[in-house]
């Protein structure tokens, strides 16, 4: 983990821009190759962009801070869903 986290304090926007995160992950995840052919994706993105917008008066948060409270919200919501399906 000490690893994972050097790496990302030591990581500037100027690289992860030349990064392809679909690609990269996608090898992990493979429906990340595939689900642009498949989701209506301007559907779903104009939802996206609502919340952002909302976050962004709401809060006066930038773009990128609503970005990253809208993944991090997602994951949370992901991880708990998870754990009580688990539980099951």
């Amino acid at each position: 983990m000490d690893k994972i986290e050097k790496i990302i304090k030591n990581t500037d926007e100027s690289n992860q821009d030349k990064v392809d995160w679909t690609k990269a992950w996608s090898t992990k995840y493979p429906i990340l190759k595939k689900y642009q052919s498949e989701v209506d994706i301007p559907k779903y993105a104009k939802k996206i962009r609502e919340l952002f917008n909302d976050l962004q008066t709401t809060y006066n948060y930038s773009e990128l801070d609503a970005m990253l409270v809208l993944k991090d919200i997602l994951a949370h919501e992901y991880l708990d869903n998870k754990n009580k399906e688990e539980e099951k």
